[in-house]
């Protein structure tokens, strides 16, 4: 794991779906974490997904933190650019293969988890 992220550290009063928890812990599947722990969305969000994260089983090995600082009101962090991060909290899961299958950025009608669940569901 690279750099981490205190917002990542999971919500021990969290209740998890037990199906999300299964759709986010299936075999291969990685994710890149963008936050800030500045970042009022990221402290909202953040601990929750990665207590579902920690429901799937996910290891760390598998979840790489990317640490996004304020430097003159814009946004900057490792990989931000390379992957078309504008927005902050966001998680790009990948299958084993490295090929991005979604993200989630920012806000969605639903908690960070239950989002990525759906639309893995959905591939």
């Amino acid at each position: 794991m690279s750099t981490t992220l205190s917002t990542m550290d999971p919500d021990a009063g969290a209740d998890i779906d037990p199906d999300v928890a299964a759709a986010l812990g299936a075999d291969g599947l990685t994710y890149r974490v963008w936050g800030g722990d500045w970042c009022p969305d990221c402290t909202g969000q953040l601990p929750e997904f990665a207590a579902a994260l920690d429901a799937a089983g996910v290891s760390a090995d598998r979840i790489e933190q990317y640490p996004v600082e304020k430097v003159d009101g814009e946004k900057q962090g490792p990989g931000m650019e390379e992957y078309g991060v504008e927005y902050i909290p966001t998680v790009i899961v990948f299958d084993k293969e490295g090929e991005e299958l979604t993200r989630f950025v920012e806000s969605a009608d639903t908690d960070i988890a239950t989002f990525l669940a759906r639309e893995l569901a959905a591939d």
